[in-house]
């Protein structure tokens, strides 16, 4: 999960980037960047850390020009930290190109190999974000003739991308001189969103990973990019498209809608907020199922992405919504914490347990999914050290119990507290009276209930199944490999550190430990 945006605009186009990766912050806060074009030179500035930290004035008076891309970056692949993998990405072959990802290629490894012994390109990172960038750049190079490109150039080395790369995948890039080539994936998993505003000068056109981004910074929404749909914005601001799939379906992230993507962003055609709401309407209904005979005194959400949710249940059960924990906004989303310790240690600093609403009463704590169990565990044991009697936890989502393998940091198997047990398991992990989670297919109607056009989605991380088909048990066993692979040795490093006397430190573990 990543935050991109792109821009063509009519006067300096620095400004409007930092305010879009501000509203797109919460898709990634390990790093960011900011690439311009002026003229035939682009000017890139990008850093790990987040958007505020990144970007200081001197940096934006270095980004002139009149089109831009940005990435807010939360890494799936390559080091989480290292700079170099910081986006966007720049290749100086053909014309120049510079581009910014949000997804993940699962056979980004393969095609790194093939740039190597047949498309005679380096690549110099672990990132798939590299790779994509130079497959785009020797599909150009392929599609186009002498030294100029024209639109029909352009959409077919998009579709040379799509026959050739799989997983999920947004793109936004620049071509100097030329302007913004944007395009999404075959399947449609990761959202992509077009905007425009009228200007005396000429039409501005955005594009970004949600439409808060467009709306927030004055743009108008336009609509979404359809699954392997290109589009080229030229510097003059003429906008073209094409489909450029051979048999494109869109299936979205259904991840995004959970707990990904902003309330007030809407998503192919999905108020997020509206389908939050209406998880909340199923999830009660399972709830009355499954606990008739249990009191329920008051619903709770853990703020933010389960406020909506849990508000439906209150009212689905005619039970009294209060708000028991507080959020500390200066913290990071706990879900995308490098490592265990670190997570549980942040959630004590994330959250604090109001004792008033919690003494003596039978809560529901409404949370948008369990993925790992340390957070939740952590949040039982605070509602009973605040006083609650018993402690009831609901899921808006169903029990994770794949890997996702789409641009979510959730992929191995080890990692997910549902992953080979049953709920009366789990809910005995994270020290709950009762546990419910939402049905999977409850959860699919939700987004139908709201938008009847989405029949498929990509919810491999409930369902198991994995749309791009090329996703085998072989594969997921490799990426799991190599993720554990530098734990363990982070762990060595760390343990002869303290018998070296050297300063005591956290180890991060990736495996789930809940005390």
């Amino acid at each position: 999960m990543c935050g991109i945006v792109g821009v063509v605009s009519q006067s300096p186009v620095n400004q409007l980037i930092y305010d879009s990766l501000l509203l797109l912050q919460h898709r990634g806060q390990d790093a960011a960047g900011i690439a311009t074009a002026n003229g035939s030179n682009f000017h890139m500035h990008k850093a790990n850390g987040m958007v505020r930290d990144v970007f200081r004035t001197r940096n934006m008076r270095s980004l002139p020009g009149t089109t831009g891309i940005g990435q807010v970056r939360y890494p799936t692949a390559g080091s989480a930290s290292s700079e170099e993998e910081a986006q966007p990405f720049y290749v100086n072959a053909p014309f120049g190109i510079i581009l910014a990802h949000n997804g993940n290629l699962t056979n980004w490894q393969q095609l790194k190999d093939e740039m190597f012994r047949v498309d005679r390109r380096h690549i110099n990172t672990n990132s798939d974000t590299e790779v994509m960038l130079n497959v785009l750049a020797h599909e150009l190079q392929l599609s186009s003739s002498g030294l100029q490109l024209d639109p029909a150039a352009l959409f077919k080395a998009v579709s040379g991308v799509h026959r050739r790369v799989r997983g999920s995948y947004a793109i936004v890039s620049l071509i100097v001189g030329y302007g913004l080539l944007a395009f999404r994936d075959p399947f449609g998993i990761r959202p992509l969103c077009l905007g425009k505003q009228e200007t005396p000068e000429g039409i501005e056109w955005i594009l970004a990973s949600e439409s808060v981004a467009i709306e927030g910074i004055g743009f108008e929404f336009v609509r979404d990019i359809e699954p392997g749909e290109a589009v080229f914005i030229d510097l003059e601001g003429n906008f073209h498209a094409q489909q450029c799939a051979t048999a494109p379906s869109l299936n979205p992230c259904i991840f995004e809608l959970v707990y990904l993507a902003r309330p007030d962003s809407v998503l192919d055609g999905v108020p997020v907020y509206n389908v939050r709401l209406r998880m909340g309407d199923y999830l009660a209904e399972k709830i009355r199922r499954e606990l008739p005979d249990v009191a329920i005194d008051v619903v709770m959400p853990i703020p933010d992405s389960s406020r909506p949710a849990a508000m439906q249940v209150a009212k689905k059960l005619g039970v009294e919504y209060r708000e028991g924990f507080f959020k500390n906004r200066y913290v990071g989303r706990t879900f995308i914490m490098p490592g265990q310790a670190v997570r549980k240690k942040s959630v004590r600093q994330k959250l604090n347990a109001m004792g008033i609403e919690f003494k003596g009463k039978n809560v529901l704590i409404v949370d948008d999914s369990i993925v790992r169990g340390t957070t939740s565990h952590e949040i039982v044991q605070m509602a009973r050290d605040a006083g609650a009697n018993k402690v009831i936890f609901a899921s808006a989502a169903p029990p994770v119990k794949f890997p996702n393998v789409y641009g979510i940091d959730m992929p191995t198997r080890g990692e997910l507290v549902a992953h080979g047990r049953t709920d009366e398991e789990v809910a005995r992990m994270i020290g709950a009276d009762h546990l419910v989670y939402q049905d999977v297919d409850a959860l699919k109607q939700a987004v139908r209930d709201i938008n009847p056009a989405l029949k498929t989605f990509e919810a491999s991380c409930f369902d198991g199944n994995y749309i791009t088909g090329d996703v085998t048990t072989e594969y997921l066993d490799r990426i799991e490999r190599a993720r554990l692979a530098p734990s363990a040795q982070s762990d060595r490093d760390a343990a002869s550190e303290a018998i070296d006397g050297g300063a005591a430190r956290s180890q991060l573990h990736l495996q789930l430990s809940v005390e």
